[in-house]
């Protein structure tokens, strides 16, 4: 027992207890996205006693996430850490115990199912629809429960979705609609990451536990500036939702664009589909820009005043422009086609 008193007041919960604490450490929980919501997720992950946690994220650390990303320090920013690793970094010494595995990556219809292999549940940190839909399609398809969350300006959404026992994104969220609001145009208060991020952890816990009985069958909405709580009951499934009943998987058959613009970041990532050697190309633009190395990045400031970003999974982050033409442009003239 002396290894779970870290553990104790959790222990002392009459809904966990020691029996649901070690089911917890024999758990393997997948988060999408570090940003605000999964820095939280990651956090009370890692305190709870997770046993393995997997975390992936694509981006790196920038002074105006430090407002609501828990787990980063100005320190990362100075370094461009990649959130993912700036994460598994803060996180080893909140808790050595935890198996803490970071990747700086895209999640894509190429590497979705082995980034959820072995996967007993997925929560969703993400912060657009497009890499929801794919991560819902893929859980339902795999049988794995996908904990669905969202936050914006002081507004709140959040859902455990369960293969074969609920609905799934699909059936009350419409894949075409417009992405409308997001943290970059609207802003975002910290609280409702927090409290969006809560709902999601609770209810991986009673699943995780065995506590099934008592998982919300609700999607949860709230808006904390305006006094707002709605929870919307799970409905039978969509006879025609193309996921959960017709077994189609949509995002799984879409073939991965190369450009996709960051909503709201002035920014579009490219994926080129091999690998970078940063030291040898920050040799080759040395010459005509200025460039800034790190191991797990490469930012270049170009002389029209965009800047580009390697990551070493072949992946560019064109940065001043939501154009994709202009990107693709700025993409050639220094990488190439």
């Amino acid at each position: 027992m002396a290894h779970l008193e870290r553990y104790s007041r959790q222990l002392l919960f009459s809904g966990i207890g020691e029996e649901g604490q070690q089911r917890l450490l024999n758990s393997r929980v997948l988060i999408v996205g570090v940003g605000a919501l999964g820095t939280v997720l990651a956090n009370h992950m890692v305190r709870s006693g997770i046993g393995h946690i997997r975390i992936v994220d694509r981006d790196y650390v920038e002074m105006s996430n430090l407002q609501r990303q828990m787990l980063f320090t100005e320190s990362d920013v100075e370094q461009a850490l990649p959130k993912a690793v700036a994460a598994k970094q803060m996180l080893e010494k909140v808790n050595g115990s935890v198996h803490i595995e970071a990747f700086v990556e895209d999640v894509t219809i190429q590497n979705v199912d082995r980034l959820m292999e072995g996967m007993d549940l997925v929560l969703d940190g993400t912060d657009n629809f497009k890499t929801r839909f794919l991560l819902n399609d893929a859980c339902f398809k795999k049988g794995i429960p996908f904990g669905y969350g969202g936050a914006v300006s002081a507004r709140g959404m959040s859902a455990f979705l369960v293969p074969e026992k609920t609905p799934c994104l699909r059936c009350f969220i419409t894949s075409g609609a417009s992405p409308g609001e997001t943290c970059d145009t609207v802003g975002v208060i910290a609280p409702v990451v927090d409290i969006v991020a809560s709902y999601q952890v609770v209810e991986a816990m009673k699943y995780l536990v065995g506590a099934t009985d008592q998982l919300r069958r609700s999607v949860q909405t709230f808006d904390l500036w305006g006094n707002y709580d709605h929870k919307l009951k799970f409905q039978a499934p969509k006879s025609n939702c193309p996921t959960c009943q017709l077994h189609e998987y949509p995002a799984l058959q879409v073939e991965q664009e190369a450009e996709t613009t960051l909503c709201g970041r002035d920014t579009v990532q490219i994926a080129t589909g091999s690998r970078f050697q940063l030291k040898e190309w920050a040799a080759k633009l040395q010459p005509i820009a200025t460039v800034k190395e790190t191991p797990f990045l490469l930012r270049v400031s170009l002389p029209e005043g965009e800047q580009l970003v390697l990551f070493p999974d072949g992946r560019v982050l064109v940065q001043g422009t939501e154009d994709i033409s202009r990107a693709r442009t700025l993409f050639s003239k220094y990488i190439g086609d």
